[in-house]
């Protein structure tokens, strides 16, 4: 059975490639493109990782990670923030907030697959 991502990410272009990568690499791909679509469709389909943006209209991904961490049902599902965010301190406060790894954008496909890899087997 295919392992479940899903892709929380507002910008077109972004999501069409990491979906397009996520496919290629045999995985099923659920998609948000706002923090409230995003925690809503994270307890709906329940997936096996999610990938975060931190800049989100409606609901930031900080917000929406706190919420999904704080949710018994929910917090067991690793979330990798995805951001454009790369100031120093923007990791420890996306690690504060609850992912359990960070990503800087441009996004390393090589990187995100060995990520993909290491929490998804």
């Amino acid at each position: 059975m295919a392992k479940r991502v899903l892709v929380i990410e507002d910008n077109r272009d972004n999501m069409t490639l990491l979906v397009d990568v996520l496919k290629s690499l045999d995985y099923e791909v659920f998609q948000a493109t706002d923090g409230e679509a995003g925690v809503a469709l994270a307890r709906q389909e329940k997936p096996d990782l999610i990938l975060m943006d931190l800049s989100l209209p409606k609901m930031d991904g900080w917000t929406a990670t706190s919420i999904l961490k704080a949710d018994d049902h929910l917090r067991h599902i690793p979330i990798i923030a995805l951001t454009a965010h790369a100031m120093v301190g923007d990791r420890d406060r996306a690690l504060a907030a609850g992912c359990d790894d960070y990503m800087s954008k441009p996004i390393s496909l090589r990187l995100l697959a060995v990520k993909l890899q290491a929490y998804l087997g």
